[in-house]
């Protein structure tokens, strides 16, 4: 039963793989037994990644490269084929939220920051689309793999101030039940699409939005916490079980699906 689990002899990328989910996304991948093509734009930190799993007996390869430049996907494609002479998986994680994408309370809802919003919107979609794009088209000569996109709760309910991270990651959700029907109609239960959906996780991008300095939570955080029935925020590592079986052949006759792992948040009505 436990060898269903298993990701040994596969080789999965994990793009944003040098972010906070990222590490724990490649650190589960490694300890499932895999090997990690850990893909990301600061080269200081996918290295330091990389070189640490390698010592410590694992598999793993940095990959520096946007997930929005195919040019820069590809070579990274060419790299991991190079090293593995396969790819088995693919981890959209690159993705977040920005300044520039966020609406405050006071100001004029139809003065909106548009390009910041289409920016956001762009980053979270075709960062996911683009290298599914490149890195499917090795997954596909492999013969079999699964692919799993990063949703989110945003994407579920009306989440206040980041509107183009909600639309960003409702058009993740759409892509990811479309491409699932159309790899099964093209390749049968060979190559999977599921998403992860995270409730709220503390990241570099939403630390500011959730928490202040001395360790407390914002009016924000304090909400999030409220309508939490766990009544915490999770932890990265909490979501490497979910997605180690959405990678693993134990979820075989999975895709399409979209898995929260978010302390009960999406389904709680707040009484």
């Amino acid at each position: 039963m436990s060898d269903k689990f298993s990701l040994a002899g596969k080789v999965i990328v994990v793009t944003g793989g040098t972010g906070i989910l990222g590490n724990s996304f490649v650190n589960g991948i490694v300890e499932a037994g895999g090997a990690v093509g850990i893909l990301g734009r600061n080269r200081q930190i996918a290295e330091e990644r990389a070189d640490a799993i390698n010592k410590n007996g694992g598999k793993a390869l940095a990959l520096v490269a946007d997930a929005m430049n195919e040019t820069e996907l590809i070579a990274a494609r060419t790299l991991l084929l190079d090293k593995f002479g396969r790819l088995d998986g693919l981890v959209n994680a690159a993705g977040g939220n920005m300044p520039e994408g966020v609406l405050q309370p006071e100001e004029d809802i139809f003065s909106m920051k548009l390009a910041g919003m289409k920016k956001v919107t762009d980053l979270n979609l075709w960062g996911t689309l683009i290298p599914t794009q490149i890195f499917g088209k090795a997954i596909a000569k492999t013969g079999k793999g699964s692919i799993v996109n990063i949703s989110s709760m945003n994407s579920k309910r009306a989440i206040t101030k980041v509107l183009g991270y909600n639309m960003g990651k409702a058009a993740v959700d759409c892509y990811t039940q479309w491409f699932a029907v159309e790899l099964a109609n093209r390749y049968g239960d060979a190559i999977r699409m599921n998403a992860l959906a995270p409730g709220f996780f503390l990241t570099e991008q939403n630390r500011n939005l959730l928490t202040i300095p001395d360790g407390g939570y914002t009016t924000r955080g304090e909400l999030v916490i409220k309508n939490t029935p766990f009544k915490r925020f999770g932890h990265p590592d909490e979501l490497i079980g979910a997605l180690v079986w959405l990678l693993s052949d134990a979820s075989a006759f999975v895709t399409g699906s979209m898995i929260c792992v978010d302390g009960g948040f999406s389904i709680f009505g707040g009484v």
